[in-house]
């Protein structure tokens, strides 16, 4: 009894896939796209994703069934408004046909190079001359899209292949902020600092308040120096310090939000940066003076307290001072 049902349920399976792979044939939603058809429309980073993907060994084939090689990256990371591409290779795929499927509600995004999602970011990339290649590209990558993806094999059970994505949105401060002090006639040495991006700002512009700081200008002695690399660093620096040059500067990275510092010129004799230090430091020493007179206090409390009752046991406890 119980093997005609499993069969019975097998030979129902088959059937709905029959009717929805016929169904698929014959239509071709908008969106669809291979490799040859979207050269002009596809980074140019991308043309070299196949090549890449191509590299390295299969897994041993015991059978002719398909089966992917385990040699492609698992984990991607991918800059938050650019595009991500999620690669997948099968080797003996035959008439079955490839689905990324998102694994956190188990959404079927594309079969073969069809795309089965209102949402027009995610495309199947199918290459007619690498036809190993069954690439997922997601467009505009957002921190929503960072999840586990899963590249299936239509085989009797699924063959699956998990890509992990991860959005990195990238991070620009300025050292020493929110506000610095210096000297008239000194350096002015602001340092902003870019992490958590896969790669390094195609540009940075520094702004004194609204308007982009010009290095060629009449006033000279104003420069910049970049070091780019897994953490990126711009160095704005302003010799002879002036007045003038006090107010909001800002570090505008490509990539990452504006970080901004408010800079304070002092004039010759002004203090202010100095008397607010020893105005802390001094608070800070009246509360530590606080603490250790309570804690004295407590401690004459105990002490006396402990020397009454070893002399009077049975006598109730007066009442007690202490002066510290």
């Amino acid at each position: 009894m119980s093997r005609s049902i499993f069969k019975s349920c097998g030979v129902t399976r088959s059937l709905l896939f029959l009717i929805i792979f016929s169904a698929a044939s014959q239509w071709k939603p908008t969106g669809s796209v291979t490799v040859d058809d979207a050269v002009e429309s596809t980074p140019e980073s991308t043309h070299n994703i196949f090549s890449s993907l191509q590299s390295g060994p299969f897994s041993p084939a015991s059978t002719g069934d398909p089966y992917f090689d385990s040699t492609v990256p698992r984990n991607v990371t991918a800059l938050v408004g650019k595009t991500a591409y999620l690669g997948c290779r099968v080797k003996n795929l035959g008439n079955r046909t490839v689905s990324w499927v998102r694994h956190r509600d188990v959404h079927i995004l594309t079969v073969a190079t069809y795309t089965y999602t209102s949402d027009q970011r995610f495309q199947a990339i199918h290459s007619r001359t690498a036809h190993e290649e069954w690439i997922l590209q997601i467009k505009y990558v957002q921190p929503r899209d960072m999840n586990m993806y899963i590249c299936q094999i239509s085989t009797q059970p699924h063959r699956s292949f998990y890509v992990n994505l991860n959005v990195v949105v990238p991070t620009a401060s300025i050292l020493g902020g929110p506000d610095l002090h210096v000297d008239k006639g000194s350096m002015i040495n602001l340092t902003c600092i870019i992490k958590y991006s896969p790669e390094p700002p195609s540009y940075i512009f520094w702004y004194h308040y609204d308007e982009v700081i010009n290095y060629n200008s009449e006033r000279g002695g104003v420069s910049v120096i970049t070091e780019k690399g897994e953490t990126t660093t711009s160095y704005l620096l302003v010799q002879n310090a002036m007045v003038s040059d006090s107010g909001k500067y800002s570090c505008s990275p490509s990539n990452a939000d504006v970080a901004a510092v408010r800079v304070h010129v002092l004039a010759n004799g002004e203090r202010t940066a100095p008397m607010s230090a020893k105005g802390s430091a001094s608070r800070i020493l009246d509360h530590h003076l606080l603490v250790l007179s309570i804690l004295s206090s407590v401690l004459c409390y105990l002490l006396t307290m402990a020397h009454i009752r070893r002399r009077v046991p049975h006598s109730t406890s007066p009442s007690l001072s202490c002066s510290s």
